[in-house]
């Protein structure tokens, strides 16, 4: 048993060095000359209700074809099923829900600082439905980024479909200080295949040169923007030149101010000090114009009219409104690696690990102001505007795949309706990408990305979770359900329920190098 702070200084030498890469595919079946799912019931993604049982044909990895075989609570019409053949692989999916692949529009591959793994990662990803991942930043290096994207697009490593946004001026030598330099560290990013540029905020000039010449090269673009910028850049100066997404909220509710120009800092703020940093931007949206006033309008509009995408990643900051709840969430003791256990506690150097003096008066703040930006994302969804799901697991106490299926539930929780969830986290985000034609829903000549499910996410979002949902057996016993069952992802099929066990035995195996069991911050005796 861990008992002192020793054996974890050995993690760091671990955690500091490169990521380790996704090892060879030894997961996964096909893809098929043809695969038919028989029986389940589809949730499509496009808005539609739920229809079954249906047999989902599918030839290589694309969609062929869905076929209506009967109705609930008689027997199938064998007469309309699809016929099989030698060369045709059979799934049972009876009692099964059938969803398009999740698409995670905030995923960081794993990071030095954690010590996560990319299988490790990328494991719990696919485990939990995600079959494209957008990753913000790219902070372990474009090179290894673009390798990793590639082996995924060739399925040479069991992870998901993945898109390359590279942190701004990444690689460059020296700070970039002029509008040309900005045009050439985009070109460059372009002819090296990236997908697209993550923001914190930059100089009004730079930011629309580096803007402008993303777009003429076709790049994606996102944007957190930082309170070290977002005095001078919020989310209408972005959007105005070009930016497509937003990350989070920061540059949101600066935009909605009426009675001020700069967020009202406490005066003694650092914002090197993350317990000030996390603890005042609790107070912001209170400082913001609310429904109905004149600036929420016509920022509400503008934002809707430029096409304008939110990802708001409520999960990640779901520890502000409750701590206790975030670090004894069920998952930890068998699916957290030690060293990433170790990068949440409070620590005045790790980023997201400001729990210095967090307490009920911070989490009310939060609590209150997640009511209002729930309530400005669920407003912004019902008028029209694209809101898509992400987690930015890896911080917070939040690990990867169980931070998205927790995304779900706080958009559940904004007011959304699960069809509208479960539309925000495959539809929305393959809209985003410049993907919808291919992924988002289950149609037929889509890729096959699909998820099948034991038991029904719109009664309860729960049942995605890797580790099931609590309910009670007829005999009056505890009992775990639910779970994603399979995983399809370009038509090569994952037992999620193998992918889960993999990723056990591997926090198994740290575990026992290390002598170590997870703790309750603040417990570990000296």
């Amino acid at each position: 048993m861990l008992t002192s702070l020793t054996p974890v200084s050995g993690l760091v030498p671990q955690a500091a060095a490169q990521v380790a890469p996704a090892p060879d595919r030894s997961e996964g079946e096909g893809p098929f000359t043809r695969l038919i799912i028989r029986g389940g019931t589809l949730i499509s993604g496009t808005g539609a209700p739920p229809t079954g049982p249906v047999d989902i044909v599918i030839e290589g990895n694309r969609i062929a074809n869905i076929v209506n075989v009967g109705y609930p609570g008689v027997p199938v019409n064998e007469s309309r099923r699809p016929a099989a053949d030698e060369n045709t692989r059979e799934i049972d999916a009876e009692g099964l829900y059938i969803l398009p692949g999740f698409v995670d529009m905030h995923g960081h591959m794993g990071g030095s600082a954690q010590g996560t793994p990319a299988e490790y990662v990328f494991k719990l990803w696919l485990a939990h439905g995600i079959t494209t991942v957008r990753d913000p930043g790219s902070y372990n290096g474009l090179e290894w980024s673009l390798h990793q994207k590639a082996r995924s697009a060739r399925n040479e490593i069991t992870a998901p479909r993945l898109h390359v946004y590279l942190s701004f001026g990444r690689g460059h030598q020296g700070p970039i200080t002029t509008p040309e330099q900005a045009r050439g560290w985009v070109r460059q990013l372009a002819q090296q295949g990236g997908d697209g540029i993550k923001f914190f905020g930059l100089r009004p000039d730079l930011m629309a040169a580096a803007l402008e010449e993303a777009n003429r090269h076709g790049l994606g673009s996102a944007a957190h923007h930082a309170q070290l910028n977002v005095a001078w850049m919020n989310v209408l100066d972005s959007s105005a030149l070009g930016l497509t997404t937003m990350e989070h909220w920061y540059g949101l509710p600066e935009a909605l101010f009426q009675d001020r120009t700069i967020q009202h800092y406490r005066l003694d703020y650092n914002y090197m000090n993350e317990q000030h940093r996390f603890e005042e931007a609790g107070r912001l949206w209170a400082q913001a114009a609310g429904p109905g006033t004149p600036r929420y309008e016509y920022v509400m509009q503008t934002l809707l009219d430029r096409d304008f995408t939110l990802v708001p990643t409520f999960n990640i900051y779901d520890a502000n409104r409750d701590l206790m709840r975030a670090y004894t969430a069920e998952w930890h003791r068998d699916y957290t690696l030690p060293s990433l256990w170790e990068f949440f506690q409070p620590n005045r150097i790790a980023h997201g690990s400001y729990w210095f003096n967090w307490g009920i008066e911070q989490e009310v703040l939060w609590k209150d102001n997640y009511r209002r930006w729930m309530a400005f994302v669920n407003d912004y969804k019902n008028r029209g505007g694209r809101v898509a799901t992400g987690s930015d697991s890896g911080y917070i106490f939040q690990i990867y795949g169980f931070g998205f299926i927790r995304e779900l539930e706080m958009l559940r929780e904004a007011g959304f309706h699960p069809l509208e969830v479960l539309q925000s986290a495959s539809l929305k985000g393959a809209e985003a990408l410049g993907m919808a034609g291919e992924i988002g829903t289950v149609e037929p000549g889509k890729l096959a990305d699909l998820v099948l499910v034991n038991g029904n996410p719109l009664e309860d979002l729960k049942v995605l979770y890797g580790t099931g949902v609590l309910r009670i057996s007829a005999d009056n016993r505890p009992e775990r359900r639910g779970g994603v069952r399979y995983t399809i992802k370009d038509g090569i099929v994952y037992d999620a329920q193998e992918l889960l066990r993999n990723v056990r035995e591997m926090v198994r195996l740290e575990k026992e190098r290390l002598d170590y069991e997870i703790y309750l911050p603040g417990t570990l005796e000296e």
